[in-house]
């Protein structure tokens, strides 16, 4: 049996519970594009939904809401008839791009490697039903 790593050493397990929750929020349907379409900019709701492709009405408040709970988008209501209500990421959305730009840049250089490995699979793994790359740990 192979050495188990402890990946906790030295760190506090909520904080891996939290980075596992964020990236869990990130790797969602919607949060990505909901946050891609805000931008920089300010949003009112109407505005946003219609700048995201396929999302429901629903969904884009259940985003938001989550956006928001995390410190990542703030909303701003004014006290107009019809009530006005502004959505923008706040300073901590906006330092998430320093996160995730690495990553954007990783798949965007191995984007040829991955299409390759997902058509070889599709093609001949599948068929087989395994992996001719698996080994027995």
């Amino acid at each position: 049996m192979g050495k188990q790593v402890n990946y906790a050493q030295g760190h506090n397990t909520g904080d891996f519970e939290l980075a596992r929750e964020i990236h869990f929020r990130l790797g969602d349907r919607w949060t990505a594009e909901v946050a891609a379409a805000l931008g920089d900019r300010c949003m009112r709701f109407k505005e946003l939904y219609r700048s995201v492709d396929g999302i429901s009405q629903r969904m884009l408040v259940v985003t938001l809401r989550h956006l928001e709970r995390d410190g990542l988008m703030t909303r701003r209501i004014y006290p107009t008839v019809p009530p006005r209500v502004d959505y923008e990421r706040s300073a901590l959305g906006r330092s998430l791009k320093e996160a995730i730009g690495p990553i954007a840049r990783w798949a965007a250089t191995n984007r040829q490697k991955i299409e390759e490995s997902r058509r070889y699979f599709d093609m001949n793994v599948r068929k087989a039903g395994a992996s001719p790359n698996t080994r027995q740990c």
